[in-house]
C-alpha cells in the first residue's frame, strides 16, 4: 500500500476563555476515521510545486532542513494552507498590500473552484495577487499512520494563528460540522466518548494544553521543532538470514533500541526458551506457549545481575522452569507477578519451593482463568515500590483486563512492564464480570502520566513511543464504544446479540460470541457512565447517549 504525503494545519486563536483551536468533523460516510474530529488537512497534491512563487517569508532548503527533507517542504505548508482554505474556509494569504485577507475578500468565492480542483492554489494566488506568508507557519509534529486502516498518510502537522478577519466553516461535503475548543477540553470531550479524535490529533492536543496564549505558543513552536520521525529501515535477522524491518514492524522499535548502530545483529522473531537482554540487567525469556490468545509465547523477565528478580514466571511448564532456574543459578531473590491468568504465575510454585524467594503479587479473584494456588508473600499496591538487583520496581495498579493486574515500571530506565495491560499486535481481553472496560481505560490513562520511554509487554516485543502506543489502544475502545452506543440509539431496545451483530459488522461473524463479550463490557461502562440502562436481557439508551 503507498503511503500518501499528508499535511495538516492547526488553526489556533486568543479568546476571553485562553486559548483555542479549530477542529472538523469528518463525515460518517469517510473511509478513513469516519465521524472523527480532525483538524484540517489532506494529501499534498504533485501540482502543490506551483504555489511555490507565491510562498514568501521562507525558502525550501530552510524549509527542509527543519522538517529533515532533502527538499518539497514548502510543498508540505502549501498543501496545508491548501486544505485549510477547502475544508474550513480560512485562507492564509496576504493582498496586494501585505494585509491579511478577510471575509469579504473575492478570493473566498473561489473556495469551491479549489476544493474541486478546477483551480490550483497558484492560480488562485495569481488571480487574486494574494502572497501565502509561510513563515506564519510553524512545524509542529510528524506523524506515518501505522500499517492495518485502509489508507496510510506521512502527515506534517503544522500550526499557525487564524487570522482575524475570517470566520471558520466546514465544507459540508467532507467535513459536517465545527467546534472552536480548548486543548483540554477537547481531549475531555474525547476522554468521555463524547468525541472521536485520533492519535495524532491527541498527542497534539497535550503539546497545546501546556499553553495559554498564541504568542506563547507560536514562539515554543518555532523554537523546538519535533524530532525526525523513524523512517529508514533497520536490519535485523529472522531464520538466520539477514532483513530489513520497515517502521512499524513488530521489531523494529526493538531492534533500533538494542542496535543502534544497525549493524543487523538483533532478532525479528521471538523463539522460546532463547533468553535475550533487552536492556540493562534485564533478560527476556519467552515461555513455549504460543497460541492464539498468547501470540509467541509468554515473556517472563529475569532482573538483576547476581541476585534475581523473576517478574511473571509462566505457566507451570517443566521446559520453562529449568530454563529460567539454569539462566539465573538458582540465585531467585524474589518473583514479582503482574496478573494470576493461567499463562503468567503458576510457575511461582515451583520457583518458590526450589529457591525459597519471596513472592510479589495480588490474590487471585474468583474465575476458572485464575491461578487459585498463587500465594503472594507481598501484595504490592499502586506505589509500592520493590528493591531488584536491577533498580526499583514501582508497582501500578492497573486493573480492566483482571481485576488483580499491577504494571511495573523499572524506574532507573523508564522501562515499563506491561504484562497483559498492554499487549503487541492485539487488543486486551475485558471479559466481565473481572473484566471491567471503564477501569482498563482509567488505567491507561494513568500510565500516561508515569515516566516510560519503553515498554516490555508479557506478549510480543519491546514497544517504543509508549504515548502513541497508550493512546491507540484508548482512540480504538473509544471508536467501539462510539460505534455501539450508536447502534444502542439506533436499535433501543436491544439485546446483547442484535447489538453485537451491528457495532461489529466489521468483525467475522463466526467471532461474534467473542465480541459479545466485549461489547458486554462497553455496554457496561455506559451504563456506569449514565449512557445506557438494562432490563432483564435488554439494553436501552438513555438520553445522554
Amino acid at each position: 500500500m503507498d503511503i500518501r504525503a499528508a499535511a495538516t494545519l492547526v488553526l489556533v486563536k486568543d479568546t476571553a476563555e485562553g486559548l483555542k483551536l479549530l477542529l472538523l468533523q469528518r463525515t460518517w460516510e469517510a473511509v478513513f476515521m469516519p465521524g472523527y474530529f480532525v483538524f484540517p488537512g489532506g494529501s499534498v497534491d504533485e501540482r502543490e510545486s506551483s504555489g511555490r512563487e507565491h510562498a514568501i517569508g521562507l525558502r525550501d532548503a530552510d524549509i527542509g532542513k527543519t522538517m529533515s527533507l532533502d527538499e518539497g517542504g514548502a510543498e508540505y505548508m502549501l498543501a496545508a494552507v491548501r486544505e485549510c482554505f477547502e475544508e474550513a474556509g480560512v485562507l492564509l494569504a496576504l493582498d496586494q498590500n501585505g494585509a491579511d485577507i478577510t471575509n469579504d475578500h473575492p478570493a473566498h468565492g473561489d473556495r469551491g473552484a479549489l476544493f474541486r480542483g478546477d483551480v490550483t492554489l497558484a492560480e488562485l494566488c495569481r488571480h487574486h495577487k494574494l502572497t501565502i506568508p509561510l513563515d506564519r507557519l510553524a512545524y509542529l509534529g510528524h506523524w506515518v499512520t501505522p500499517p492495518g486502516p485502509p489508507r496510510r498518510f506521512d502527515t506534517r502537522f503544522f500550526i499557525a494563528v487564524a487570522p482575524e478577519g475570517q470566520l471558520a466553516s466546514h465544507d459540508g461535503m467532507e467535513t459536517i460540522d465545527h467546534i472552536w475548543l480548548s486543548p483540554k477540553q477537547a481531549l475531555e470531550d474525547h476522554r468521555s466518548g463524547r468525541r472521536l479524535l485520533g492519535l495524532p490529533t491527541i498527542g497534539t492536543l497535550r503539546i497545546l494544553t501546556d499553553f495559554d496564549t498564541t504568542e506563547a505558543l507560536m514562539r515554543y513552536a518555532h523554537a523546538n521543532p519535533p524530532e525526525p520521525y523513524p523512517s529508514k529501515p533497520w536490519p535485523a535477522v529472522k531464520k538466520g538470514k539477514p532483513v530489513m524491518l520497515e517502521p512499524g514492524a513488530p521489531a523494529y522499535d526493538e531492534a533500533v533500541k538494542l542496535d543502534p548502530e544497525g549493524e543487523g545483529a538483533t532478532h525479528a522473531e521471538i523463539v522460546p526458551g532463547e533468553p535475550v537482554e533487552v536492556a540493562a540487567g534485564v533478560v527476556r525469556l519467552t515461555a513455549p506457549n504460543p497460541g492464539m490468545m498468547t501470540g509467541p509465547g509468554t515473556n517472563t523477565y529475569v532482573l538483576g545481575h547476581k541476585r534475581f528478580t523473576v517478574l511473571d514466571p509462566g505457566p507451570d511448564d517443566a521446559t520453562h522452569i529449568e530454563r529460567i532456574l539454569e539462566i539465573t543459578g538458582g540465585a531467585i531473590e524474589q518473583v514479582v507477578v503482574t496478573h494470576t491468568h493461567l499463562d503468567h504465575s503458576p510457575a511461582t510454585t515451583a520457583l518458590k519451593a526450589r529457591t525459597g524467594c519471596r513472592v510479589y503479587g495480588q490474590p487471585a479473584p474468583s474465575g476458572a482463568s485464575q491461578d487459585q494456588a498463587f500465594a503472594p508473600d507481598e501484595e504490592p499496591v499502586n506505589g509500592s515500590l520493590i528493591e531488584t538487583d536491577a533498580g526499583t520496581l514501582k508497582a501500578l495498579h492497573t486493573p480492566g483486563h483482571a481485576s488483580n493486574h499491577l504494571c511495573y515500571l523499572l524506574m532507573e530506565q523508564e522501562l515499563l512492564f506491561s504484562g497483559d495491560h498492554i499487549m503487541q499486535g492485539s487488543t486486551v481481553v475485558i471479559n466481565p464480570p473481572d473484566g471491567d472496560m471503564k477501569a482498563y481505560l482509567e488505567s491507561l490513562y494513568d500510565l500516561l502520566s508515569e515516566p516510560v520511554r519503553c515498554i516490555a509487554p508479557a506478549h510480543g516485543f519491546l514497544m517504543g513511543r509508549p504515548e502513541a502506543v497508550i493512546d491507540y489502544l484508548i482512540t480504538h475502545r473509544l471508536a467501539r464504544e462510539h460505534k455501539i452506543a450508536r447502534a444502542l440509539k439506533h436499535l433501543s431496545p436491544a439485546t446483547l446479540k442484535a447489538l453485537t451483530a451491528e457495532a461489529y459488522d466489521d468483525v467475522p461473524t463466526a467471532l461474534h460470541g467473542v465480541a459479545a463479550r466485549s461489547a458486554l463490557a462497553h455496554l457496561l461502562k455506559l451504563e456506569s457512565d449514565g449512557r445506557a440502562s438494562r432490563e432483564d436481557e435488554t439494553w436501552n439508551a438513555t438520553a445522554h447517549t
